[in-house]
């Protein structure tokens, strides 16, 4: 090959490597340092006080977090409300009633706007604010690199495909995760978020009263557990706001219990309790269930990633002025 088709290969790398790198080099941790200095520390302010007023925000605010990113990246649509023309994504099956925290980002949100006016996104916000929470509730704190900007489009639809039920299987929660860049590995790491939180009973009660032809009873739940579930959430109640704690031993810290729950059969949803149905992911669950430290970083290095997928920078999407409405 000639030096000039060699030096022409060169820069046709280089300008793929540019483009797959563009929007990890405009997300930058310190990113308000300049043009509003006071953002983090205002959203851990307010994210200290709902957490005070209900300790269960925590969990919902990394739960929000979550929800958003798998659906048009980390752009804040799960945020906005729905109209009498469009249903959004918060009101979504998979978001509603059991999504929660938007109280915590609608006063960060008003805070930060009177005094850094059109400077910090609501997707920047939620960010922030999911890893206070895990920090606030005895996980590993970590830097959050920020610049995103909030989408201009949210509909409940674009959830039916891209955020994993409880009932899916370990293999549809592999491809899933794979499907937003995730390791199986790393999807094993996220999932102990359910470390934390509640869950509504119907979102697992299957398990307990109808799950499958010939077995009223889901087998691989622990009958003490399943019998104690069964006492929360009565067959036939039909009350939608009845709850039950996900990991029911330290339902408000961010620990490594939810994968000894796993392992003693007390995973709550199918989705968690598939994930010692194989080998690599059971090996991964012991490995976390044996290891704290080793999961906390884990955990915070997916976050960090997670909170890369799919964001506005630049000049694409908008600062909006309230978090529950486009521009």
């Amino acid at each position: 090959m000639s030096s000039q088709n060699l030096s022409s290969v060169f820069i046709v790398l280089f300008a793929v490597l540019l483009c797959q790198t563009g929007v990890d080099s405009q997300l930058q941790v310190g990113f308000y340092t300049s043009s509003c200095n006071v953002a983090e520390f205002i959203v851990k302010e307010e994210v200290r006080k709902g957490v005070i007023g209900n300790r269960g925000v925590a969990a919902g605010l990394v739960r929000l977090h979550f929800h958003d990113c798998f659906v048009r990246g980390c752009d804040a649509s799960v945020l906005i409300d729905s109209t009498s023309s469009n249903t959004a994504e918060k009101d979504a099956p998979a978001n509603n009633p059991s999504l929660r925290g938007f109280e915590v980002i609608d006063n960060a949100k008003a805070r930060l706007e009177s005094i850094c006016k059109g400077v910090v996104s609501c997707a920047d916000i939620v960010a922030f604010a999911a890893r206070d929470s895990v920090e606030l509730t005895g996980g590993l704190g970590y830097d959050v690199p920020a610049g995103r900007r909030d989408g201009r489009v949210s509909v409940a639809s674009d959830t039916f495909t891209n955020l994993p039920p409880p009932t899916a299987n370990v293999n549809q929660l592999t491809q899933l995760f794979s499907n937003k860049g995730f390791t199986q590995d790393e999807m094993v790491t996220l999932s102990g978020a359910h470390t934390i939180g509640r869950s509504h009973c119907s979102s697992f009660s299957n398990r307990l009263y109808n799950f499958n032809a010939t077995t009223k009873q889901d087998p691989s739940l622990d009958p003490r557990y399943a019998e104690q579930l069964k006492q929360q959430c009565p067959q036939g109640n039909t009350n939608p706001n009845l709850v039950v704690a996900m990991n029911p031993f330290s339902p408000f810290t961010t620990d490594v219990s939810y994968y000894a729950d796993i392992l003693a059969n007390r995973g709550l949803f199918t989705s968690d309790q598939t994930l010692i149905t194989n080998s690599a992911t059971a090996n991964q669950v012991n490995q976390n269930a044996r290891n704290p430290f080793l999961w906390n970083n884990k955990f915070a290095a997916a976050m960090v990633k997670m909170g890369r997928l799919g964001v506005l920078t630049g000049n694409d999407g908008e600062i909006r002025a309230k978090c529950r409405v486009f521009n």
